[in-house]
């Protein structure tokens, strides 16, 4: 069952939002050529345990930071380390927060310095088809008219969705039904409700959808070396259309 949220809960759930997208355009300020990794995962945790919130991913099912840095062909879950940006990575940072037993999900791809066309078409790409996506996410949609919003545009473009990772319902938990695919077929899937929370984030290759996890056990890479873009908000199904909560 897709749980529905009450409207005490989404208010505090605009809290969570509203406070990471706050921390998040902070994170961005700080971004530029020669930072680490591991610095951007440290400003962010200091900055999350300022506001009196909690780094939702550090320690979850074991992982080691408070944030997911991926870079270039990484796709998801890239663990910080000492590796310095340089003229012509993509980034692609995803921070989850806790506040007052609530949880919210953002994430962003960020070019360094002078990217390729390629890649600037593919981060324009993904990021419009988050746009699309939420769009779809209304009372008595599908669940997969989202999905396939997604699909149908980032195809379109000649660039392929990840299909091993998929978005997914959120609130109490981090991870809560529904999954929610960045593929799929419209008008199927389960009825959207009024009170729903999704977290959705299309990942696009530039080349094939395949993955392979490294050796770390965690980070997903494009399986044949192209560069991969992560875009993610944390929507809520309301009477009035789609609200986006990681927005200030």
């Amino acid at each position: 069952m897709i749980p529905a949220k009450s409207a005490y809960e989404l208010k505090a759930m605009r809290e969570a939002g509203v406070l990471l997208a706050r921390i998040v355009d902070k994170i961005r300020g700080k971004i530029k050529t020669g930072i680490s990794t591991e610095e951007i995962d440290k400003i962010a945790e200091e900055l999350i345990l300022r506001e009196g919130a909690l780094p939702a991913f550090k320690g979850y099912r074991g992982f080691p930071a408070s944030v997911c840095a991926s870079l270039n062909e990484e796709v998801v879950h890239g663990i910080p380390s000492g590796r310095c940006l340089k003229d012509g990575d993509l980034l692609k940072l995803d921070i989850g927060i806790s506040l007052n037993g609530f949880f919210s999900d953002y994430a962003f791809t960020f070019a360094i310095g002078n990217i390729s066309g390629r890649a600037r078409r593919l981060i324009e790409a993904t990021k419009k088809a988050l746009e699309l996506g939420i769009r779809e996410a209304k009372v008595n949609n599908r669940l997969f008219d989202i999905s396939w919003a997604i699909q149908s545009y980032v195809e379109s473009q000649g660039f392929s969705v990840v299909r091993d990772f998929v978005g997914h319902g959120i609130g109490r938990d981090m991870h809560e039904p529904p999954e929610v695919p960045n593929f799929g077929q419209p008008h199927s899937g389960p009825l959207l409700r009024e009170g729903m929370v999704l977290a959705i984030e299309p990942m696009v290759n530039a080349g094939s959808w395949q993955v392979r996890i490294s050796e770390n056990g965690w980070t997903a890479l494009a399986k044949d070396g192209l560069e991969s873009a992560h875009f993610e908000h944390t929507v809520a199904i309301t009477a009035a259309g789609p609200e986006i909560l990681t927005k200030v």
